[in-house]
């Protein structure tokens, strides 16, 4: 017979950072921090640049409502937006709805607007 005593740590079988290690913890912290930074960060990136463009817009800006219409900005009010979708033709739209402000056309270009009426004649 052996006369041997195997003496366990006060922590069971596995104890300090090794016993950590081995719990399912990590991989679960892990896959937190990857979907933050793959879902909520660009997430939190994108609506703060949209704030930024909301708050820049100005008048004569063309823009591109959520409901794809095209327009020209003609009044600003704090929530509420008149735009110019054709000549004489104004639409009042929520700030919140227009997603896009178009590139304004390069020196000596003609509008957006205007480019498309021409090649429709």
């Amino acid at each position: 017979m052996s006369d041997v005593a195997w003496a366990q740590g006060a922590g069971g079988a596995q104890g300090g950072l090794s016993g950590l290690l081995g719990t399912p913890l990590p991989p679960v912290l892990m896959m937190i921090a990857v979907i933050y930074l793959l879902v909520f960060r660009p997430q939190q990136q994108k609506a703060k640049e949209h704030k930024l463009m909301l708050a820049n817009l100005k008048k004569n800006d063309e823009i591109i409502t959520n409901g794809g219409l095209y327009g020209r900005v003609m009044a600003l009010a704090d929530d509420v937006v008149t735009i110019e979708v054709a000549p004489n033709v104004k639409v009042r739209v929520s700030r919140a709805q227009i997603s896009t402000v178009v590139l304004p056309p390069k020196a000596g270009e003609k509008p957006a607007a205007e480019k498309e009426k021409e090649k429709s004649k």
